[in-house]
């Protein structure tokens, strides 16, 4: 059943939520566009006065306003500090939605994105041509605003697929969680989609996977209502057949979507589930340093950065730097780093100057946007901090009871 609203509909509940807003500006020290720009118009209040005045009709959506409304990351920090509760994620949703997307959206580089089966392919024939060694070359002849040349630069080299070791099944009567692939994770995330697996099972629970499509995060933040409701309903229809109790996902940046989709379900990240489960698992001790980025997604949607933290002190020797805030975010953003590579650049920049003070040996991060997007940066200042996702370390440090 489709979900999209009308014009009026959306109109009035543009107008019903941004009159939450009490103007107190609480909302400009968390925001890192407002701190890129230090442009009211880029700050979340800035952006709440805008929808309205296009919601009242008082204003057109002109390329001079709207860019504002386009460079939001949709990180969500300041629906955390608001002390009216302001829900600026939905306000945000609607209001792209009622503008309609970007007249320059990379639809082309999109839709691959959002096929596992082209990305797959298309991952397969650049390892084939050793695309890794010479993108630099490749993406310098492109423009430096270009879409192709941002997703360039955040091919990956090729990654360490070794499976963590196979934890024996949960019992029958154990609960059933089901794993959302998603998109681009399913075919770049695929060790810490194996590694929550292993970690989930050693937890007792059963795991399902569900089939590998995108849950229309790309679709709904980008202003095409249409087209995330329609995955929105396959979302449905896939957890109806999963026979599952709770949906988990590795990226999340999936959470938010996947719960708008499915608002009875339990929409959780592993790391909930495994830290509430902490006391089955125990894990082989690593000297090692690591940096832990802690995604805009899970500190905002997913809330369970502690959790995160308490299960990675359960390595004996492992020493983690959690990277520090500000900077709030890195500048992935789901398409964001696409659609406006340079600015993302930027914010990544601050990220990688506190990651560079931390000195570690590898960096962790449960978002593989905010891990591509960063490694690339890493790459470009000739950096060598291996990235990984936090379960994918905790499953290789797994021990397994016989």
């Amino acid at each position: 059943m489709a979900l999209e609203k009308p014009p009026t509909t959306l109109k009035q509940s543009i107008s019903t939520l941004a009159d939450q807003c009490v103007q107190c500006g609480l909302c400009l020290p968390v925001c890192p566009t407002y701190a890129l720009d230090g442009n009211e118009a880029e700050s979340p209040r800035g952006r709440i006065a805008i929808a309205a005045a296009l919601a009242r009709g008082d204003a057109e959506p002109t390329a001079a306003l709207r860019i504002h409304l386009d460079h939001c990351l949709g990180c969500l920090n300041c629906e955390r500090v608001c002390p009216a509760h302001v829900k600026y994620g939905e306000l945000l949703v609607e209001t792209r939605a009622l503008i309609g997307p970007m007249a320059h959206r990379p639809r082309a580089l999109l839709a691959m994105l959002k096929q596992p089966t082209l990305l797959r392919l298309a991952t397969r024939i650049g390892g084939a041509v050793g695309l890794a060694r010479w993108k630099a070359r490749l993406s310098a002849r492109l423009p430096a605003d270009s879409a192709w040349r941002s997703a360039l630069e955040t091919l990956p080299a090729v990654a360490d697929q070794t499976p963590p070791q196979a934890a024996a099944n949960a019992p029958s009567d154990a609960p059933v969680v089901a794993l959302f692939p998603g998109c681009v994770a399913s075919v770049e995330d695929a060790a810490a989609e194996a590694a929550a697996t292993a970690l989930l099972r050693a937890a007792g629970y059963q795991v399902t996977r569900l089939p590998a499509f995108c849950c229309g995060a790309m679709d709904l933040h980008g202003g095409e209502l249409q087209a995330a409701d329609r995955l929105a309903e396959r979302v449905r229809e896939t957890w109806m057949a999963s026979g599952a109790t709770q949906l988990v996902t590795v990226t999340p940046g999936c959470l938010g979507t996947l719960r708008r989709a499915l608002p009875d379900v339990t929409v959780t990240d592993p790391i909930t589930l495994l830290a509430a489960r902490a006391d089955r698992l125990s894990f082989r001790p690593l000297a090692r340093r690591v940096a832990l980025h802690v995604p805009c997604t899970q500190l905002n949607v997913a809330r369970n950065e502690n959790a995160l933290q308490n299960l990675l002190r359960k390595v004996p020797e492992l020493e983690v730097a959690r990277i520090p805030a500000p900077p709030h975010c890195c500048g992935a953003a789901g398409s964001h780093m696409l659609e406006f590579p340079e600015r993302a650049a930027r914010l990544r920049e601050g990220v990688l100057g506190q990651i560079a003070i931390l000195a570690p040996q590898q960096v962790l991060s449960s978002n593989i946007g905010c891990r591509l997007h960063l490694t690339a940066g890493m790459d470009a200042e000739g950096q060598r901090w291996p990235a990984m996702h936090p379960l994918t370390l905790l499953a290789q440090q797994l021990e397994i009871s016989p």
